[in-house]
C-alpha cells in the first residue's frame, strides 16, 4: 500500500487509526496532542488517565470516541537536544511501535503527524527522513495505507532541502515563454486568402482539373490495406515495456510496485491488461522505481500517452530530479508536495 502526504487536520481523517504525538503524561497538551483530545472529547482523557503515562519511543492504544477513526495510538517523541542523546533512535522507535501496534489490531490504514517536529524541536527535514524511512521499511512486509499529515513548508526550508530547484523552475518556465515568443515571431506571413471557390475545393464551370485524383473506389481498398499494415506494426505497450524493465532490473514485481508507491491491486490491473493506460503520476512512479534514464522515462511516458512539458510545474520538478539521477521517490514527492503538485504513485 502507498505512503501518502497530505495537508490538513489529522482529526478529520477516517483512517483506522491516527497517531497522537503525545507527552509523557498522555493527559493532553498543545499542538496535535491538544487538537486530538479536544476532538475526541473527555472520554479520551479518562481512558488515558488509566494508562500510567508513556515513555519516549513507546506507544499505547486507546479508543477514538468522537473522532472518525477506530483507534488513537499515542506515542512520545524525543525532545531535540542537539542530536547527541539518542533522539533519532527514539524517534524511529515511535514509528515502529505505532505501526506494529496498528498491525496487531488489524488496521488497514493509519495517519501520522510529523512526530517531534513541533514544540519538541526536532529539525523538520531530519524528522521527515526518519518518518519516511521507517514507514517504508515497515511497508516492505506489510499492506497498510499510511498517511503523513504535514504542514506546508516554508519556502526557505524548501530551498535548503532542494537547493537550486526554485531557480530551475523559474528558468525553465521563462525559457518556455521566450521559446514560444520566438516561435511566434518567426512564423512565415499568412498567405493571402484563396478565392472562395478554391477554399471550398470547387472549380468554375468548364475549368479542367490538373491534379491527379484517386477515385473513392480506388482509395478505399488502399486505405484499408495501409491501415492493416500499420496495425501489424503496433509498438510495445506501456504494460509490456514496464514488465520487461522489471525483469531486466532483477526486481520482483512486489519490490517494484512497493518502491514505486503503487497499490498491489493497481499493479495487478496493469499486469493483466497489456493495453492498460495508467495516470501520468503512476507511470512516472515506475520510472523512478526502476531508475530509468531520462530518455527511457520519456519513452515509458510516451507509451502511456504522455510527455514532459516545460509549461508544467509538475513536469519541470520531475525533470529536475531526473537530470540529477535522484531517484528517491520520497524526496521527489516532498518537493512536489511543497509546490502543491500531484504526487507520484497511487493515491
Amino acid at each position: 500500500m502507498p505512503l501518502n502526504f497530505v495537508h490538513g487536520d489529522i482529526t478529520k481523517l477516517s483512517t483506522d487509526a491516527i497517531v497522537n504525538a503525545a507527552n509523557e503524561s498522555l493527559l493532553g497538551g498543545g499542538g496535535v496532542d491538544g487538537a486530538i483530545h479536544h476532538a475526541a472529547g473527555p472520554e479520551l482523557l479518562a481512558e488515558c488517565e488509566t494508562l500510567g503515562g508513556c515513555d519516549p519511543g513507546e506507544a499505547k492504544l486507546t479508543g477514538a470516541y468522537r473522532l472518525p477513526c477506530r483507534y488513537v495510538i499515542h506515542t512520545v517523541g524525543p525532545r531535540w537536544r542537539g542530536g547527541g542523546e539518542g533522539e533519532e533512535q527514539t524517534l524511529r522507535s515511535c514509528y515502529r511501535n505505532a505501526l506494529n501496534l496498528a498491525k496487531e489490531k488489524g488496521c488497514e490504514s493509519i495517519a501520522f503527524p510529523l512526530i517531534s517536529a513541533g514544540t519538541f524541536g526536532y529539525p523538520r527535514e531530519a524528522a521527515l527522513v526518519v518518518a519516511t524511512t521507517e514507514i517504508r521499511r515497515f511497508l516492505k512486509d506489510a499492506d497498510m495505507a499510511v498517511t503523513l499529515v504535514l504542514h506546508r513548508p516554508d519556502p526557505a526550508d524548501t530551498e535548503r532541502r532542494f537547493p537550486g530547484l526554485g531557480s530551475y523552475l523559474s528558468g525553465r518556465r521563462e525559457e518556455d515563454i521566450v521559446s514560444c515568443s520566438m516561435a511566434a515571431d518567426n512564423l512565415p506571413p499568412r498567405p493571402a486568402a484563396a478565392p472562395r471557390e478554391k477554399r471550398r475545393g470547387l472549380f468554375p464551370a468548364g475549368a479542367a482539373r490538373k491534379e491527379s485524383v484517386i477515385s473513392e473506389e480506388a482509395a478505399a481498398p488502399l486505405a484499408a490495406s495501409n491501415l492493416e499494415e500499420a496495425l501489424k506494426t503496433l509498438d510495445e505497450s506501456f504494460s509490456q515495456m514496464l514488465l520487461r524493465k522489471i525483469t531486466e532490473s532483477g526486481m520482483t514485481d512486489a519490490q517494484c510496485y512497493k518502491k514505486a508507491n503503487i497499490d498491489r491491486k493497481l499493479f495487478s490491473k496493469i499486469r493483466s491488461d497489456s493495453l492498460y493506460r495508467p495516470s501520468k503520476p503512476t507511470a512516472l512512479a515506475f520510472a523512478f522505481a526502476l531508475e530509468l534514464s531520462p530518455a527511457e522515462t520519456r519513452e515509458l511516458l510516451r507509451k502511456a500517452g504522455f510527455a514532459l512539458s516545460r509549461s508544467s510545474k509538475f513536469d519541470i520538478i520531475v525533470e529536475w530530479f531526473l537530470d540529477r539521477r535522484d531517484y528517491d521517490l520520497d524526496r521527489v514527492n516532498e518537493a512536489l508536495f511543497a509546490y502543491d503538485q500531484s504526487l507520484l504513485g497511487s493515491f
